[in-house]
């Protein structure tokens, strides 16, 4: 293990243990260990210190810099007391029982993003895993997890990568959760954020100033500076690392267009790939620049923010920021998502005021992740509604057709599958009041701009991050999956999913798009040759009237409302917020 990881303390025989920090410019670095003398760490060359001590698993430890404050260890494994507190030594050696587990292929997989702390922690979500497994998930999706200021936070203000947060549970609970879920079948992917860090904890600039760039600045701060090695290898190895030591089987890398060096992320993909060799391990990205070119060879595939913007306004009428890009004609750009991928392809975006993406007709459906929300979509609105809220119940199952039974890989929301109308919020629960505070004003100011909060007094409506009933506000909860409504959709997501898998899950890997056309202003039909020859059509109308639609060849595969297929049979038309699958079998 010390031979994969630059940083950190890496235990090795008779309780020693290898601690090793790359500081330029520090005069000196002290170890300092809880229960055992300080020990100067030793300088070597390009900016690294290091010691070699007794420090058995379960060791507390800090660094204390030659002219700096003393800080935890950046590559810290575990902490002990949030992320001012003393980092811990430990030992990634776990009795791993399903070494056997291997992922399907990405093309197959269908996603659960959750949230680690909302559904109670690594041991909350093993409770869950059966039931997703019987659902038809066969991948979840956890919000980061490294560790952040506070008892409460969407995980996106972590501030030490290698740490999975106390608050969610330890080390080995996060592994017995990996475990667990391969044992059903289930392959873990995690959120990890590479662009920046939280406000609260990072002491990178007390320890390396050559960490961030002087000259570029982020909306978080200043830009982390890849063009250094040390750099580049923190984040490469703490990627690698979730993938070995944890047995993760994948990643999906957070808003990679605020990565300032164009080649880190080749070589990210590249190290990985290398370090992973003969596993199926995915990696997505989300990306506002719509670039095709990074899913042509080093990642798998990329958050469709054009899908979720379509069937948002389709589904809803609204037409606010980013909205507005989808408004003039939101058939028309899914129905070109549907078959091409981005609607964005070298277009100007009304809402950025420039051209966005590349041509995407080359890669195939499973380069995309198409969703109805996710934590984004639904946590940046002012007061978290989710769709299920917004919109009509018919045209949401309608969208949920289309969502899980077309080739691209789909992703469900954690509730979901159970029609859940319980606010997912922004939370955050920082010590610090005057962050506090600060998170609340600025949250608030962003949404002045929006009509429905002009007004002072209704601003002041907007949940405050930092109060922990706006975390406890978000949790699910198990009586709304019980009710009548809930019932009735995740029956109908696990008839979709069987569908999915059983049916078009061996044929995916290959499928192409045999055209797409809008149907009236609100409506669709989308086509796909699957990799047997098969041939899969969808239909749907998210409008309050009826469109004319001809019925297509084969059998249905799947309808949203029980009289959908026969109406498109014997009338010629579909009916309003339904949609309709067929699946012709390939020639003999």
């Amino acid at each position: 293990m010390s031979d994969r990881y630059s940083f950190g303390a890496l235990p090795g025989e008779n309780g020693r243990t290898r601690f090793r920090l790359w500081a330029p410019g520090q005069p000196k670095v002290t170890l300092e260990r809880r229960d055992a003398p300080a020990l100067p760490m030793q300088q070597e060359a390009d900016g690294w210190w290091s010691a070699t001590a007794d420090a058995a698993p379960g060791t507390r430890y800090r660094y204390a810099l030659g002219n700096g404050p003393t800080v935890p260890d950046p590559a810290s494994h575990a902490q002990d007391g949030d992320v001012d507190g003393w980092s811990v030594v430990v030992d990634h050696g776990f009795a791993w029982r399903h070494t056997d587990y291997a992922a399907l292929p990405w093309p197959r997989a269908v996603v659960y993003e959750l949230h680690a702390g909302a559904m109670g922690g690594f041991r909350g979500i093993m409770g869950e895993l059966q039931r997703l497994a019987t659902l038809g998930v066969n991948t979840i999706e956890i919000m980061p997890v490294a560790d952040f200021a506070g008892t409460a936070n969407w995980g996106y203000d972590g501030v030490l990568p290698y740490a999975p947060d106390e608050t969610y549970g330890t080390p080995d609970d996060l592994k017995a959760l990996v475990d667990a879920a391969h044992g059903l079948g289930i392959a873990v992917m995690m959120d990890v954020v590479y662009n920046h860090f939280g406000p609260a904890g990072n002491y990178w600039h007390s320890i390396a100033p050559d960490f961030f760039r002087k000259d570029i600045h982020t909306p978080w701060g200043d830009a982390i500076d890849f063009r250094e090695k040390p750099v580049r290898d923190f984040f490469i190895e703490n990627a690698i690392f979730w993938l070995t030591e944890y047995r993760m089987d994948g990643l999906r890398f957070d808003a990679v267009h605020a990565i300032t060096d164009d080649t880190f992320l080749q070589e990210l993909s590249t190290r990985i790939r290398e370090a992973t060799q003969g596993r199926n391990v995915y990696l997505v990205l989300e990306n506002e620049t719509n670039d095709a070119a990074r899913l042509e060879k080093d990642f798998d595939a990329q958050w469709n923010d054009d899908v979720h913007h379509c069937l948002h306004v389709l589904l809803t009428g609204e037409h606010d920021a980013y909205y507005a890009d989808y408004a003039d004609d939101p058939a028309g750009h899914l129905a070109r998502a549907m078959q091409s991928g981005f609607v964005y392809q070298g277009e100007v975006s009304k809402n950025l005021g420039h051209a966005r993406g590349k041509p995407s007709d080359h890669l195939p459906p499973s380069a995309f992740v198409n969703s109805l929300q996710t934590h984004d979509q639904v946590g940046n609105r002012a007061l978290g509604e989710r769709i299920f809220a917004l919109a009509p119940a018919d045209g949401v199952r309608a969208a949920m057709l289309l969502l899980l039974l077309s080739p691209p890989v789909p992703m469900l929301f954690m509730g979901d599958e159970y029609a859940s109308q319980k606010p997912f919020l922004f939370f955050t629960g920082f010590p610090d009041q005057n962050l506090a505070k600060a998170v609340r004003e600025g949250r608030r100011k962003e949404f002045a701009r929006f009509p429905a909060f002009n007004d002072p007094e209704k601003r002041e409506k907007i949940p405050d991050p930092n109060d922990p009933a706006t975390f406890e506000a978000s949790k699910p909860e198990p009586e709304e999956r019980q009710s009548e409504a809930g019932l009735h959709m995740e029956s109908f997501v696990s008839t979709l999913l069987r569908a999915r898998n059983m049916r078009l899950g061996p044929h995916l890997a290959g499928a192409k798009s045999a055209g797409s056309e809008k149907l009236g202003e609100t409506g669709l039909r989308a086509q796909w040759t699957l990799a047997d020859g098969a041939v899969l059509t969808i239909a749907a109308q998210f409008g309050g009237e009826a469109l004319p639609c001809a019925a297509a060849d084969g059998h249905v595969l799947a309808e949203s409302r029980e009289d959908v297929a026969d109406t498109v049979a014997r009338d010629g038309q579909l009916l309003p917020h339904s949609a309709v699958a067929w699946l012709k079998a390939a020639a003999a």
